[in-house]
């Protein structure tokens, strides 16, 4: 598992974690404003890993599995997306895991105008 996912076409790259164990502690800069910041995981191992995004006070959890390769990705279309921030991992000493940290386009929502 020694590459981080991809982004989307038509993202740029802000910050890139390469293969890690364990937690960890990174900052991003700031980004043009009306993008969205895009997180993606990438992980091997047994546990359960936290990602904090500031300044947004954003969370979430990821569960990874032994023996298997799994990837999300999350887009946070909010206010203050574009501000200079700060992602914290929490992660068990038992999983690897890489993540790039991007900026694009917000996603158009099924059935709404624009």
């Amino acid at each position: 598992m020694k590459v981080a996912p991809e982004l989307e076409p038509g993202e740029t790259l802000a910050a890139r974690q390469g293969e890690t164990r364990g937690g960890r502690i990174f900052a991003f800069p700031g980004g043009e404003r009306g993008n969205a910041l895009v997180v993606a995981v990438r992980c091997k191992g047994k546990g359960e890993m936290k990602v904090d995004l500031e300044p947004l006070r954003s969370t979430f959890s990821f569960a990874c599995v032994d023996g298997e390769v799994r990837t999300t990705y999350n887009q946070l279309d909010v206010s203050g997306a574009e501000k200079n921030g700060t992602v914290s991992v929490s992660a068990p000493s038992t999983m690897t895991w890489s993540m790039p940290i991007g900026r694009g386009e917000p996603a158009q929502e099924e059935g709404r105008d624009g």
